[in-house]
């Protein structure tokens, strides 16, 4: 039953990633809805987003003014060619982002929200993310 569920959820992930509006969506989803790049997309010394590494990960430029538990320094390579995609894989990716759960069973680390979105949104973020360089 376990496998079945897993060949289903992979084809949803396939499907959705060979529709041609879902890359667009992704990317609306990750730019103008979730605005991911302002963490994972490190800025030139002007302060622009440095477009030749987009969310390629970088080193946050802010911190809490309290001290909070479990807070991340560095947002992680979002990319294909980047470590999360290699660990998690596109399927790891989808779920965290319905459940808010990592494959190793943690939630997010602040500042990350745990995002709990659609199936659907989900594999339109990872269709876009997979189409990056």
């Amino acid at each position: 039953m376990l496998k079945l569920l897993g060949l289903v959820c992979a084809t949803a992930v396939a499907v959705v990633a060979a529709h041609p509006g879902a890359v667009a969506y992704g990317k609306y989803l990750v730019e103008e809805v979730g605005k991911c790049q302002e963490c994972h997309t490190p800025r030139t010394q002007t302060g622009e987003l440095d477009k030749s590494k987009w969310l390629k990960g970088a080193t946050l430029d802010f911190q809490p003014e309290h001290e909070t538990e479990a807070w991340i320094k560095l947002a992680p390579d979002l990319t294909p060619s980047g470590d999360l995609f290699a660990r998690w894989h596109e399927r790891g990716l989808v779920s965290f982002l319905e459940t808010g759960v990592g494959p190793t069973g943690h939630p997010s680390r602040p500042p990350m929200p745990a995002y709990r979105l659609r199936p659907h949104d989900a594999e339109a973020i990872v269709a876009y993310i997979k189409s990056l360089k």
